[in-house]
């Protein structure tokens, strides 16, 4: 080919693609809407979209997720009144376990949109969930999400000491609760609940290592000397620390404040809850728009007002967009944290099925 020929070939080119363009003034043609797509640029292009196609869908399916628990609260009134879109509550206290039982039984439009979960349920039931990456991906830490997206943590804390400073002193280390004085509860049964499993294996930490037997043994002193007792009538309590210091916050500006929360050195025990779209949501789009609120700078902050971690915590402090005043409210964290691995997990629960109720009861 000659070079006069090749330039023509390219001209001819160039008009052809020039033909298949959309001619001047004509309006861009936008791309189909997919409400189950693994992130909102491919399924909505834009966050106007989103909201849109959410609009009209007009209700998001809840489960597992007190008002008062963490703030939430706060955060489904601020999404309803922004965007107009009912939440649908099932059971607001039910467990991780128990939401998936209700996602099993539950008539497709009164399905789960989206779910709560620890991340040992969520790791379990993974394939129940659609993936999605939220526009703040980046910012979630890396252990605490799945690579495929379909589960993601987005708020956590660390296991801590609730305690009524009238009645003891503050205890420093697990091993404090076992002095005379202190009448220690749990949050539930540790075979059944977590916050309470939690417990035991926080007690149950060595230089950063977990051995259940250590935490069974700690409760089983406690037991045969009547230091261990129902909340109701305990004046110390292990649980979350945003369970803890939301109950110090009630008395905090007293002159004698009826309850304190510490987290003890050398037993820092982190755990996130996570995200996770229902594969089979009723209001798919709504159920991308509650996860991009949920990791939007606003929610992670009024979570924050309630006392728990927000995953996006370190990107919000590198933004200068934390609550500051918020955090500053959250009990010291001495030490570096540690989590409970998936095998781990499964050991300990392993060990306390077969010694929690003999040794403790």
């Amino acid at each position: 080919m000659t070079k006069r020929a090749a330039v023509a070939s390219l001209a001819l080119l160039a008009a052809a693609v020039a033909g298949c363009s959309s001619a001047p003034g004509e309006p861009k043609k936008e791309q189909p809407i997919d409400p189950r797509a693994a992130g909102m640029a491919e399924g909505f292009g834009t966050m106007d979209r989103l909201v849109e196609a959410a609009r009209r869908e007009g209700t998001l399916n809840l489960v597992g997720v007190p008002r008062e628990w963490v703030n939430f609260g706060a955060v489904m009134d601020r999404f309803t009144g922004q965007y107009g879109i009912r939440i649908h509550m099932a059971e607001p206290k039910a467990s991780s376990r128990r939401e998936i039982d209700i996602a099993k039984a539950a008539p497709p439009q009164d399905a789960p949109d989206v779910f709560d979960l620890s991340m040992e349920v969520a790791v379990a039931n993974a394939e129940r969930f659609s993936p999605y990456r939220v526009t703040a991906w980046q910012d979630v830490p890396d252990g605490v999400k799945d690579p495929r997206g379909r589960w993601y943590g987005v708020y956590g804390g660390y296991m801590s000491i609730g305690y009524d400073p009238r009645k003891v002193k503050a205890p420093k280390a697990f091993s404090d609760l076992l002095r005379p004085g202190y009448a220690v509860a749990l949050a539930g049964d540790p075979l059944r609940t977590a916050a309470a499993f939690n417990g035991v294996m926080a007690a149950s930490l060595q230089q950063g290592r977990p051995e259940a037997r250590r935490g069974v043994e700690l409760f089983a002193k406690l037991k045969k000397s009547g230091g261990l007792s129902k909340p109701s009538k305990a004046n110390t309590l292990v649980d979350w620390d945003y369970v803890n210091a939301a109950k110090a916050a009630q008395t905090a500006g007293d002159d004698t404040p009826a309850w304190k929360v510490v987290i003890p050195s050398g037993a820092v025990l982190a755990s996130y809850y996570v995200q996770a779209i229902n594969k089979k949501a009723p209001h798919p789009a709504a159920a991308r728009l509650w996860e991009e609120f949920l990791y939007g700078d606003e929610a992670q902050n009024l979570l924050l007002k309630g006392f728990a971690r927000p995953a996006r915590m370190e990107a919000l402090e590198m933004k200068g967009t934390l609550d500051r005043q918020a955090a500053a409210k959250l009990p010291a964290v001495p030490g570096r944290p540690v989590m409970l691995t998936i095998p781990q997990s499964d050991e300990a629960k392993n060990y306390l099925k077969a010694n929690w109720t003999t040794s403790v009861g």
